[in-house]
């Protein structure tokens, strides 16, 4: 906890106002990595497999942008560093371990960008979401990734959406679609990580609970899959872990 708090502390002062309240979900996450990180491995190694995959054969590599760019636990970060001009990191919170980690490596061509891509204000203002519409203005953009943030979307949105009165019933549907409609879009190649469903299994190997986490939204047609073992036995609980289907789609 003590680890725990001082990283919070370090990434306050880093990070804008209107994000600071998200803080604590970065560094929970980067904590359960931590305690996780044996069994994450292969999920992350997959993941930044896939965005090496989908970089491969394309011809200019200018600038590359990073959507929920994290922990970079399951970004490239030092291929996409050698191989683009520029490389952008997008997230609501840039984590100050993060930070330091590229300050070690002396990246030159990495900008960090504080953002939140749900689009949910722009919906809540009336305004068709275009929550990805600011990679307009991003030059010689090259490739897009979505680095296991859509499914974060959803249940961020979710979360919001039931604490709040007059949003559309369609709400959380509507910005992972808008979300996968802007990257659909984009003049460039993309590419798509991210988790589409969870299970809750019992000891016994029996699934006690399934959820759809794009809330039945199609995701694309995906060129990889793989489960990710988010929450271990003894994790969350004793008796269950829970499993999330990933895919990947370029």
């Amino acid at each position: 906890m003590i680890t725990e708090a001082l990283l919070y502390a370090a990434t306050m002062p880093l990070t804008g106002k209107p994000n600071r309240k998200f803080i604590r979900y970065s560094v929970n996450l980067w904590s359960r990595a931590g305690r996780c990180a044996a069994e994450w491995a292969d999920h992350e190694e997959k993941s930044r497999n896939a965005i090496r995959a989908a970089t491969a054969d394309l011809l200019k590599k200018r600038t590359a942008v990073v959507l929920g760019s994290g922990l970079l636990r399951d970004v490239p970060i030092e291929d996409l560093a050698k191989s683009f001009d520029t490389v952008v990191l997008v997230d609501l919170v840039h984590l100050a371990s993060v930070r330091l980690r590229l300050t070690a490596k002396a990246y030159r061509n990495i900008r960090l960008i504080e953002r939140d891509l749900s689009g949910y204000d722009d919906l809540a203002a009336g305004r068709e979401p275009e929550p990805l519409g600011f990679l307009r203005s991003v030059p010689y953009l090259d490739f897009v990734v979505s680095a296991n943030l859509l499914s974060q979307i959803g249940r961020g949105v979710k979360r919001r959406y039931e604490a709040e009165a007059g949003m559309p019933e369609d709400t959380v549907e509507r910005l992972i679609a808008a979300h996968l409609i802007g990257l659909h879009e984009l003049p460039c190649r993309s590419c798509l990580v991210t988790d589409i469903a969870y299970a809750v299994i019992d000891r016994n190997g029996s699934t006690h609970e399934e959820a759809d986490l794009l809330h039945g939204v199609l995701p694309p047609p995906a060129k990889a899959a793989w489960t990710w073992p988010v929450a271990p036995l003894g994790e969350e609980s004793r008796d269950y872990r829970i499993e999330h289907r990933v895919i990947a789609a370029w």
